[in-house]
C-alpha cells in the first residue's frame, strides 16, 4: 500500500499532542486531583492543556479506519486485520498496561484506545464482505445514536444492561484476585468512529486536488454543525454550556464537551478540525511537515515507547525531589507518592518538548528500518 503523506502527517501531529496528556497525567503536580476540564477549580491553560489532547483518539482511530481501508484490496487482507486487532488487545493488556500503571501486580487493566482499535479491526476483519460505504454509513449511523443508549429503560441490574453497559458506557468492572477492569474507551462509538475511517477511505484514492475540497467541505460543515448544535444545547451531549464568571470561561463551556464516550458534537469538533488539517496537509512537503510524519509513520512504536520513556522520567523527576522508591503507590496512581509531588506547568510543557525531543530519531530510525525490511511480516504488527 502507497502511503499517504497527509494521513502520517495529521497522524504524527496528534501522536505528539497526546503525549502531552500523559505527561500531564503522571508529572503535573495538581493532576492526581484536580480534574482539569472542571471549570469551577481548573485554570485556563490547564483546561486547554487538556482539552487539545481531546483530538487525538478520535483522529486515530478515524486515521486507523482509513488505512484499513487504503490496505483491504490485499487478498487476505481481512486474516491480517484480525490477527493484527487481537494482537493489540494483548499489547493493552500487557506491555501497555504495565507502562501506564507501572505495577507488576496489574491490579488495573485500561480498555483504552488500542484495545477499542483491536477489537474494531476485528469486527472489521469480520465484515469484510460488506461494502466500505455500508459500513461508512453504520459508523455515521452509530456516531449520532449510539448517545441514546442512556434513555433506554433498561432495568437496573438486569443481565442485558450489565452485557450492555460496557460497550456503551465507561464502566468499572470488578475482576477476580482483587483486580480492576475499566471500560474507558467503550467499544461502540469508537467503533462507529472506525466505521466512518473506513467509509471514508474511497476519498483517499481521488485525486489530491479533489480529495482537498472534499475535505475542506466535510471539514467546514463538520465544525459549522457543530457550532450551530452546541449552541443550541439541545441534548447531544452530557455536558451543556453554560455562562461562566467571565467571558472566556463562558468559551471554555462551550468547547468543554464529552469524550468518555465521545458524544455527537465531540465527534463534530474534533473529526471536522482532522478533515481541515488533512486538506492543509494534503501537498503540503516542508521541514514542518517532515517533522510530524516520522511519529505518524510508526505510530504503534511511537505509543509502546513513549509510555515508558514518560514513566521512567517520572520516576527520575521523584527521585531528584527526595521521594524514595517506598513513597511509590502503584493501582490508580501510577506509582507516584501521597505528598504532593510533580512539576507546575511550565515544567510539563519542557519535559514534554524534551520527550519528543528524544522519541524523534528513535521514530526515524525504526521507520526507516521498517521501509528496508518489508519481507520482515512481524513488523506490520508495530
Amino acid at each position: 500500500m502507497k502511503r499517504i503523506p497527509s494521513i502520517d502527517t495529521v497522524r504524527g501531529i496528534v501522536m505528539v499532542i497526546m503525549a502531552l496528556d500523559h505527561i500531564r497525567d503522571l508529572i503535573h503536580i495538581p493532576s492526581q486531583a484536580l480534574d482539569p476540564t472542571n471549570l469551577t477549580t481548573t485554570t485556563a491553560s490547564i483546561f486547554m492543556t487538556r482539552w487539545v489532547t481531546h483530538f487525538c483518539a478520535p483522529i486515530f482511530v478515524f486515521l486507523a479506519g482509513t488505512s484499513a481501508y487504503l490496505s483491504s484490496q490485499k487478498e487476505g487482507n481481512h486474516l491480517f486485520l484480525i490477527k493484527r486487532g487481537l494482537w493489540l488487545v494483548l499489547l493493552e493488556f500487557t506491555v501497555i498496561t504495565f507502562g501506564i500503571w507501572w505495577d507488576i501486580r496489574f491490579s488495573v487493566f485500561l480498555f483504552q484506545v488500542i484495545a477499542a482499535i483491536g477489537l474494531s479491526f476485528v469486527v472489521l476483519g469480520l465484515l469484510y464482505r460488506v461494502s466500505a460505504s455500508t459500513l461508512g454509513v453504520v459508523g455515521v449511523a452509530i456516531m449520532v445514536l449510539h448517545g441514546a443508549f442512556a434513555l433506554l429503560p433498561l432495568p437496573e441490574g438486569s443481565a442485558l444492561r450489565t452485557i450492555l453497559t460496557p460497550l456503551f458506557s465507561v464502566t468499572a468492572l470488578p475482576l477476580p484476585a482483587s483486580k480492576t477492569l475499566i471500560m474507558g474507551y467503550p467499544l461502540i462509538p469508537w467503533l462507529g468512529i472506525m466505521l466512518a475511517g473506513y467509509g471514508a477511505g474511497s476519498y483517499f484514492k481521488k485525486p489530491a486536488q479533489e480529495r482537498k475540497l472534499i475535505f475542506l467541505k466535510l471539514g467546514g460543515a463538520a465544525l459549522v454543525a457543530f457550532v450551530v448544535l452546541r449552541f443550541t444545547n439541545i441534548l447531544l451531549d452530557p455536558q451543556p454550556w453554560s455562562v461562566q464568571k467571565d467571558s472566556l470561561f463562558t468559551f471554555l463551556s462551550f468547547i468543554n464537551v464529552t469524550k468518555y464516550p465521545p458524544s455527537l458534537l465531540y465527534d463534530l469538533m474534533t473529526l471536522g478540525t482532522m478533515f481541515l488539517l488533512l486538506y492543509c496537509f494534503e501537498s503540503a512537503e516542508n521541514t514542518f511537515s517532515r517533522f510530524f510524519t516520522t511519529y505518524g509513520k510508526v505510530p504503534m512504536f511511537y505509543y509502546l515507547l513513549h509510555w515508558y520513556i514518560v514513566h521512567l522520567t517520572m520516576f527520575a523527576i521523584l527521585f531528584a525531589q527526595g521521594f524514595g522508591v517506598k513513597d511509590f503507590e502503584f493501582g490508580f496512581s501510577f506509582g507516584r507518592p501521597k505528598a504532593a509531588n510533580g512539576l507546575p506547568l511550565w515544567g510539563v510543557y519542557l519535559v514534554w518538548i524534551g520527550i519528543v525531543g528524544v522519541l524523534y530519531p528513535l521514530c526515524r530510525w525504526f521507520g526507516k528500518y521498517k521501509k528496508a525490511n518489508t519481507q520482515k511480516t512481524w513488523l506490520r504488527y508495530i
